[in-house]
């Protein structure tokens, strides 16, 4: 078994055959001591169409709690309006039917326009993720590699203290064997 069988092994569980994509970048970036973690956000918007973007900024107004007010004002305006202060000449008497064909208009614009907004973010959520979970099987490539040292480390220290303690007990046995020491 190769030396990176045996890393690959202590890290995985695995051989490198069995390594995924994700493992064998990872790996590789930890090798090189180059990080992982970069800005998802900046990255994912860099790719966004002038389209994604406004369809994004409509989704944002959209959704908001001013856009929510704003347009009930201006549905009780539209009534007040076309019942009270137009009672005679209203544009759009009661039922609303105008009204109730522009908001159904208006309805079929938007809900594309915010579930392409939607479907967007949970593209941007998935290699958020994805980042995600490549920078935290680098960082417990990392924490174990280090644990690996320290133990080796402390495996060779005791080593060392034992020879130490084997002299000087083979250092006091002799000197009380020797009276004159």
């Amino acid at each position: 078994m190769s030396n990176f069988d045996d890393v690959t092994h202590t890290l995985f569980g695995k051989t490198k055959d069995e390594l995924g994509d994700v493992e064998r970048f990872v790996l590789r970036h930890a090798k090189e001591r180059r990080t992982l973690a970069r800005n998802v956000n900046s990255e994912f918007d860099s790719t966004q169409s002038p389209g994604d973007r406004m369809s994004d900024r409509i989704a944002r107004i959209g959704g908001s709690w001013g856009f929510i007010t704003g347009f009930m004002a201006f549905l009780v305006f539209w009534a007040v309006l076309n019942t009270i202060i137009l009672s005679r000449e209203a544009f759009d008497p009661y039922p609303f039917i105008f009204l109730n064909l522009v908001l159904s208009m208006i309805a079929a614009i938007q809900a594309p326009i915010i579930m392409m907004s939607q479907n967007r973010q949970s593209a941007k959520d998935r290699l958020s993720a994805s980042k995600d979970y490549e920078v935290n099987l680098k960082s417990e490539v990392e924490l174990i590699a280090l644990h690996h040292k320290i133990d080796t480390v402390l495996l060779r220290e005791i080593a060392e203290l034992r020879g130490d303690v084997a002299r000087l007990h083979e250092q006091l046995v002799r000197a009380r064997g020797n009276p004159e020491n």
